[in-house]
């Protein structure tokens, strides 16, 4: 029987590599974007079904949940945001609206996915959501992105607790990855390697791995694993470059 799967932000990054890659494996897929002619093209090449719209629309969730189905092996949630600002800059605004769709749109996913993924084919359904290397170190004009995607880490051990054992709950935590949300610190190429040679292993990170460890959370071999953050960043979050 075919695995039935929900991914949150499908269209581009770790979203799209996500879905080609478990719709290789043969899941059945539901997506959903913004762009509804972006997200209808990615769902007729693959064979998905889709959703349009966005965390501002009411009902989004739950509409999402009724498209897909009242039985879901594994949600993918690959919404967020990278919003790079020194303190002083930082507005009210910025602050909710990072929690908002780092944070509380991933636990709002879940909430109204719950009874679904209860309702799996699998023993145990999965759900990946993802925090960032900025939860854990030190960077700078990172208050907002980095507080929100601490959120993210704190929710899925709360989540993981909660709804075990029919529902697993894990994150990746990936470091600078080159994805269309990354573009403005990797459209400039010197910036790019700036960057890129912060980590032991000196580049950035590539949706097609991300979206690797995030298959095999879905999957049964990660079956014993449950509430855990788990980093995908070139070393850079345990290891110090030569020099």
């Amino acid at each position: 029987m075919k695995k039935k799967g929900l991914i949150y932000g499908a269209v581009g990054g770790i979203g799209e590599a996500t879905a080609r890659l478990l719709a290789d494996a043969g899941w059945e897929l539901h997506l959903t974007g913004r762009d509804e002619s972006a997200v209808r093209a990615l769902a007729e090449e693959i064979g998905a079904s889709h959703t349009t719209g966005g965390l501002e629309d009411e009902g989004f969730f739950n509409q999402v949940v009724e498209d897909a189905g009242d039985s879901l092996d594994g949600l993918v949630y690959a919404i967020g945001t990278i919003n790079l600002k020194p303190l002083k800059r930082l507005t009210v605004s910025d602050f909710e609206s990072d929690f908002r769709v780092n944070a509380m749109g991933a636990a709002l996913a879940v909430q109204s996915a719950e009874k679904a993924l209860k309702n799996g084919a699998a023993d145990t359904s999965s759900v990946v959501l993802y925090s960032s290397i900025a939860a854990t170190q030190g960077f700078g004009f990172h208050a907002s992105i980095g507080m929100a995607k601490a959120a993210v880490s704190g929710l899925v051990i709360s989540l993981a607790a909660e709804l075990s054992p029919e529902i697993r709950v894990n994150a990746i935590a990936p470091s600078l990855t080159d994805t269309p949300l990354a573009e403005p610190m990797t459209r400039n190429s010197q910036m790019a390697k700036s960057i890129a040679d912060l980590h032991p292993l000196p580049r950035l990170g590539r949706p097609e791995e991300v979206a690797a460890l995030t298959s095999f959370l879905l999957s049964d071999e990660s079956g014993w694993m449950t509430g855990q953050t788990i980093g995908i960043d070139g070393g850079r979050s345990t290891l110090r470059v030569k020099g």
